[in-house]
């Protein structure tokens, strides 16, 4: 009797360690004076190995309108770190709530608030969401197989294989098909795009958010003298924020980025280049021009050879007023204990968002998507080990650039949008156009390619006006067609 109930319980996926089904729920929302009816799905789906055994399951919330008028766009979402579940563009951007930040996205006042979001995407295309293996709800099957997904190519696949088997599921193979990455992301949205097209999955669309495709570009390490001339605009940008610029540069913005990406993509190349081959009127001459771009001392600048870490920037700048400035956004600023310390306690722009997406996501799984766990859902950090870049172990100068080169190459129809914030640390704008210009694009596919520059940092979505700007534009992407 025991046999026969254990056997029914299998058949009817129900027996111990079995997934349960996803969640469904019907919803509605009021957008731009527009009724929405639409359904949620949330669960796990299973990523196999070839013998069809599960070796991860990766959670996903999926919005889907009820009664699309002619053939509904989908668009898959996820975030980066590594080690990043995708709340922050869900809801921050895309979803039909998103987490309510000051004007400004600094910290708001506890008990945090979920509001209605009039820019939700929905109002142009079905979403899923994707929390990546070790982040979210997604978990290897074992412990040891986590190591088979934290890595560059493990990390592409799992997640290329989610979106293939989604598309089988749910009945959207033919469907206009959207990604949208953010931060590592974009690393991994021109991964699977190169990766799919391969097999038969082609994006008429790829929306990259503060994007990094090229790891040397922002990679600061002995001999590699590429970041330090890449950061140097954006450093301006936020000496200018904070009034920190003397001369005529405080007076415009987009002029003071002007001649700091002059000076970076040229004289200063060759400062660096000589090293100490420099004469001393070369010196001299290049710490009064950093002097001049970035408000710092010109003794911290000698000091450091001329080469600003991020780090060492965002605890100098404002090391006068004791605050220290944000990496994520460097118009936030943070007060510390140590005002002495080289280097920041921490990153004001990071400890902005942490609490408030944790809590809400949590209050929202289970209350609006009806999904209830016991698992930590591991919102950036916890849930990964050691991230595999490449075939050399640590070689942190990955790259996925040429896997979107190639995506353009077999699929001549997929347009891409490339989103940056003028005041992002962590990936920062100069380093994206850097990685594009030396991607090898024939001008064809140069003109499929959209570029935009918001006044705020790495999650530039949360200044509102910023949020507002980018919605109207993924909107006209999407619906382009």
């Amino acid at each position: 009797m025991i046999r026969l109930l254990l056997a029914l319980a299998v058949m009817a996926g129900w027996a111990w360690g079995a997934e349960p089904a996803p969640v469904v729920k019907k919803h509605s929302m009021v957008l731009n004076g527009r009724t929405l009816e639409y359904t949620t799905t949330t669960g796990r789906l299973p990523i196999a190995n070839e013998q069809g055994e599960a070796e991860a399951h990766i959670f996903f919330v999926a919005y889907t309108l009820d009664k699309p008028q002619g053939k509904r766009p989908l668009m898959f979402s996820f975030n980066g770190g590594p080690g990043s579940a995708s709340v922050w563009l869900h809801m921050g951007v895309l979803g039909p709530k998103i987490v309510k930040m000051q004007e400004d996205g600094s910290y708001p006042p506890p008990p945090f608030e979920l509001v209605d979001n009039p820019q939700s995407f929905l109002g142009f295309t079905d979403m899923v969401f994707i929390d990546p293996v070790g982040t979210g709800y997604s978990r290897a099957a074992k412990p040891e197989l986590g190591k088979k997904f934290f890595g560059v190519q493990g990390d592409i696949a799992s997640v290329g294989e989610f979106i293939r088997l989604w598309l089988g599921r749910y009945g959207r193979w033919n469907s206009p098909l959207y990604m949208i990455g953010e931060s590592y992301g974009t690393f991994r949205a021109a991964g699977v795009a190169g990766y799919l097209v391969d097999k038969g999955v082609a994006f008429n669309g790829i929306c990259l958010i503060s994007s990094i495709l090229q790891y040397q570009t922002v990679q600061f390490a002995p001999g590699n003298d590429l970041p330090y001339s890449l950061f140097l605009p954006t450093y301006t940008a936020i000496a200018w924020y904070h009034k920190m610029l003397g001369g005529g540069l405080q007076a415009d913005l987009r002029e003071a980025v002007r001649q700091a990406e002059q000076y970076a993509g040229g004289e200063y190349v060759a400062v660096l280049a000589k090293g100490d081959r420099l004469t001393a009127a070369e010196r001299t001459a290049a710490v009064d021009r950093l002097h001049a771009l970035t408000g710092l001392e010109k003794r911290f600048i000698e000091r450091h050879d001329l080469r600003i870490e991020i780090g060492r920037f965002t605890k100098e700048l404002l090391r006068e007023q004791g605050e220290t400035v944000g990496r994520l956004d460097g118009r936030l600023r943070g007060v510390e204990g140590l005002q002495g310390s080289e280097r920041p306690e921490f990153d004001p722009s990071m400890t902005a968002i942490r609490a408030p997406y944790t809590a809400l996501f949590n209050d929202y799984a289970r209350r609006e998507l009806g999904y209830e766990s016991d698992l930590t859902y591991y919102i950036l950090g916890g849930g990964i080990g050691p991230w595999d870049y490449g075939a050399g172990g640590n070689n942190r100068f990955a790259e996925t650039a040429d896997a979107l080169r190639q995506a353009f190459a077999k699929n001549p129809y997929m347009r891409v949008y490339i989103g940056s914030g003028y005041y992002d640390l962590a990936t920062p704008y100069f380093a994206t156009e850097y990685t594009f210009s030396h991607m090898g694009l024939p001008a064809k596919y140069k003109a499929q390619i959209t570029s935009k520059m918001f006044p705020a940092g790495h999650m530039f979505y949360s200044f509102k006006p910023s949020l507002v700007e980018l919605s109207k534009d993924i909107e006209a992407f999407v619906t382009k067609r």
